[in-house]
């Protein structure tokens, strides 16, 4: 097996703790505002979908959830400070598939196990992408130019660990190529150094550079989606049209500290359902290439094992180097 070599500038001190106060009763649940932690910067498509729900969500909860930006560490920052919080439904986390990754690379000790989880909102597959003017119209001359010159091709990414990293690494793996890795504290910053030249191209989710795409800025050039998505995105060939099998995707959602009380994780619950069967949340998301995937609370903790199970298991074939 070839091996990647993917620097991890630093690993994560991330101490779990246990929560920091017993949760208040439940019975006037809740008396004030919901902080939703976000583990990425904002205008990507996890900071998106947050708002997105907070503005809907609040038809069916009596309290205003605001959203709260903590980017770094490919969301280990926030997902920590989150599984950390009193477990009191005051602060509600938004899990990102990074949360069934970077404990395999040691860069936090919070995994898919500390949280109560609430529900799975969204999921989408990688894409790779590149500007308009650059001279590769297909993935196979952009494949064949980092097989011929390994390193040359900058491949850019929402962080270190991060689900988008580790798709290109998996190209790097199916298909015999050498990329240079760049990472960005969050999707959205990688897009704009796509956009203004700074690297060759990024793995992205659809929704992160569906705006640019739409302005002849972006070009797609294939997606890591089991079968091809709808429009824009219908005539983007799939790896598996290519005839490498290569499925990765992101996936968010919501979750709270252990320990959070039943009542108040039956609330959150109703909430989050009734937010993801709400059409104008449905239609929001699809407007920003963001496609809904919703799944109750036992159904996305089981998800959530199964990703991490998957994920450790592409780790250790993928043979990183940490």
């Amino acid at each position: 097996m070839k091996l990647l070599r993917i620097a991890l500038p630093g690993l994560l001190a991330l101490v779990t703790a246990a929560p920091a106060a017993t949760a208040a009763p439940a019975s006037d649940y809740p008396s004030r505002p919901i902080e939703m932690v976000v583990p990425s910067s904002a205008g990507g498509g996890t900071d998106v979908m947050a708002r997105l729900f907070a503005d809907t969500a609040k038809k069916y909860i009596a309290q205003p959830i605001v959203v709260s930006n903590k980017p770094g560490a490919s969301g280990g920052i926030a997902m920590t400070e989150v599984q950390r919080a009193a477990p009191d439904g005051y602060k509600v986390g938004v899990l990102i598939s990074e949360l069934a990754i970077i404990p395999h690379l040691n860069m936090t000790k919070v995994t898919t196990a500390d949280f109560v989880p609430i529900a799975r909102l969204n999921g989408d597959p990688g894409l790779i992408a590149v500007r308009a003017e650059a001279p590769w119209q297909s993935i196979d001359e952009l494949l064949a130019q980092a097989r011929k010159q390994p390193g040359t091709v900058t491949m850019g990414n929402a962080g270190t660990g991060t689900i988008w990293h580790l798709a290109a690494a998996a190209v790097e793996e199916k298909t015999g190529v050498k990329f240079n890795h760049v990472p960005y504290q969050g999707a959205a910053p990688s897009v704009m150094a796509l956009v203004g030249g700074h690297v060759d191209a990024i793995t992205v989710s659809p929704a992160e550079i569906g705006s640019f795409v739409a302005a002849g800025k972006l070009r797609v050039l294939v997606s890591m989606a089991d079968r091809r998505l709808p429009a824009p995105y219908d005539k983007v060939p799939t790896f598996k049209e290519k005839g490498t099998e290569l499925v990765v995707g992101t996936w968010r959602g919501l979750g709270v500290p252990l320990g959070t009380p039943p009542e108040v994780v039956q609330i959150l619950r109703d909430v989050a359902r009734k937010t993801a069967e709400d059409p104008a949340f449905r239609d929001a998301l699809t407007k920003a290439n963001l496609q809904p995937a919703y799944l109750d609370g036992a159904q996305f903790q089981a998800f959530m094992n199964s990703q991490s199970d998957y994920f450790k298991k592409l780790l250790g074939g993928l043979n990183i180097q940490k």
